[in-house]
């Protein structure tokens, strides 16, 4: 097992750390942040942007921690119906309210000895905050309806990405329930603050989705990358690994091009970093045309060149009209 020193170092010399992609100064900050925080965290806060990886970084703090082998468990306050709140975190007793059928395990309890992350805490009820608190000072629960405290060991991280101190100051969330909280807060930075990252982040992407879709996909051309660049990233990495997917499903070659971008991205005042759209179709027809006759008429083989499935030639074949492997070498002899 490496020391926190050799673990430092490591940062220092690596593009990924704990599944988390980045390079910049922000991101081996919060890093190392987590590197000295895991051992020791009871309660821990998580706060930034929409899609800026809260959860990434909630999971591998639990990885980091001397709880690695014990559960981890999730709840997104945001999904839960405000009469349920407490039944999900605390459990209840058959027969507490109608459709108490049986008695029920609260998360607390089904997290004990291990870590339960709190997503969009700021969205839990006021009612809720003052029994989550007991609970972390107490570390016991006690079942909507019954009678019985339980003891839990329990490490809680929560995440937020609204502005809890703002929240605080118009009475939405309380005060002694966010300094209990957040002894440690760590803050996910935003990409637009990083993008420095963002080739890396497109390679990962990349990557990722050559794999699930089993296509051989090699990057992104030049225009392509110019045009991700001078996006401001509002959705953030999340926003990112769409468009990557996105446009991974869409190209016709090994390449991403910035035809194969959502159409917001192909956006008005970048139009000298593409061809007009006829021209793109004109150049997407001739490619396959040409991987048709480089294949020998064999589709398989050209498919495989394109780095497509065979479904996906065929239809692109049929959008083009192009009929059969020989009238795409008619099509070809001709210049079509």
């Amino acid at each position: 097992m490496m020391s926190l020193q050799q673990e430092e170092d490591h940062l220092r010399t690596n593009s990924e750390f704990e599944g988390i992609v980045g390079q910049t100064t922000l991101m081996r900050q919060m890093f190392s942040y987590m590197l000295r925080v895991a051992p020791h965290y009871r309660t821990l806060l998580i706060s930034g942007e929409t899609g800026t990886g809260k959860e990434l970084v909630a999971r591998a703090i639990h990885r980091l921690s001397p709880r690695a082998s014990s559960r981890y468990v999730v709840l997104n306050c945001s999904a839960v119906v405000e009469a349920l709140f407490e039944s999900e975190l605390f459990g209840h007793v058959k027969g507490s309210f109608t459709g108490a059928s049986q008695d029920k395990l609260g998360l607390f309890e089904h997290a004990h000895t291990g870590t339960l992350f709190l997503d969009e805490i700021g969205d839990m009820p006021l009612s809720t905050q003052s029994k989550l608190l007991r609970v972390l000072q107490n570390q016991e629960v006690q079942r909507v309806g019954g009678l019985t405290v339980r003891k839990v060991d329990v490490r809680v991280v929560a995440a937020t990405n609204h502005d809890l101190r703002a929240a605080i100051a118009e009475k939405r969330f309380r005060e002694d329930l966010y300094y209990r909280l957040c002894m440690v807060e760590i803050k996910t930075p935003r990409l637009a603050a990083c993008m420095e990252d963002l080739p890396l982040l497109e390679r990962h992407f990349v990557g990722r989705f050559a794999l699930q879709y089993g296509k051989e996909l090699r990057g992104l051309t030049e225009r392509a990358q110019i045009q991700l660049s001078r996006h401001r990233w509002p959705g953030n990495v999340r926003e990112l690994e769409n468009v990557i997917g996105h446009a991974g499903m869409m190209t016709m070659t090994n390449m991403i091009d910035v035809q194969d971008l959502p159409p917001y991205l192909q956006a008005p005042g970048l139009e000298q970093l593409r061809p007009h759209a006829d021209t793109l179709k004109l150049q997407e027809r001739r490619l396959i045309l040409q991987a048709l006759e480089e294949a020998g008429g064999n589709q398989t083989q050209a498919a495989r060149n394109l780095g497509v499935s065979r479904d996906r030639l065929r239809y692109a074949r049929k959008k083009h009209s192009i009929e059969t492997p020989d009238s795409a070498r008619r099509a070809r002899a001709t210049g079509a």
